[in-house]
């Protein structure tokens, strides 16, 4: 008997059939984007340690708004690529508006300009057992800075101010966050 969990909630299975990318699959992993430089080169080097860990031979940043590569421009490489078919695989922790509306709406127009290039969207990352690990190990690792035992960890201390060190205005509730490192 075939058993699927919701993919957002934790460990997915599907029975004893094996699942896996092909090599004219290509991943496109997207992220929100954003308008510090920074922030958007983080995904690359997730895109360079996913493509090492996994193998798969096509695989792209993304980002969702606010920066380049676009989602079109993602998917425009994967088919030079020769990928027949695109996995989107947002880095976002949960499912809401941009995962339901926006990702695929955008993945429709690049998919119609290309040929109708299929694809697939993947669930967010979600509630995944191995999220827990990687919060503990965040935790564990600010806490050896605290100690003396390493030398940074990067903090978030409430204060009233609306824009991070960098002059970057950060809006709504993220407005009493400072960013430091101590």
């Amino acid at each position: 008997m075939n058993s699927i969990q919701n993919p957002a909630r934790g460990s997915e299975t599907c029975g004893t059939e094996d699942f896996t990318v092909g090599d004219k699959d290509a991943v496109v992993i997207v992220d929100h984007g954003s308008r510090r430089q920074e922030s958007n080169l983080m995904l690359n080097d997730f895109v360079d340690m996913f493509r090492a860990r996994t193998g798969y031979k096509i695989v792209e940043p993304a980002h969702m708004e606010l920066a380049e590569p676009t989602i079109k421009d993602a998917f425009g490489k994967c088919v030079q690529q020769g990928a027949s078919r695109v996995i989107v695989s947002p880095y976002f922790l949960s499912p809401g508006r941009h995962w339901k509306q926006d990702i695929p709406a955008l993945a429709a127009e690049a998919s119609k300009e290309l040929s109708n290039i299929p694809y697939i969207i993947t669930a967010p990352l979600g509630l995944h057992e191995l999220m827990v690990d990687i919060m503990n190990d965040r935790i564990k690792y600010c806490l050896q800075h605290v100690a003396g035992d390493v030398d940074e960890c990067n903090v978030l201390e409430l204060e009233s101010a609306a824009s991070t060190p960098d002059g970057d205005y950060l809006g709504g509730w993220e407005a009493t966050v400072l960013f430091m490192s101590i």
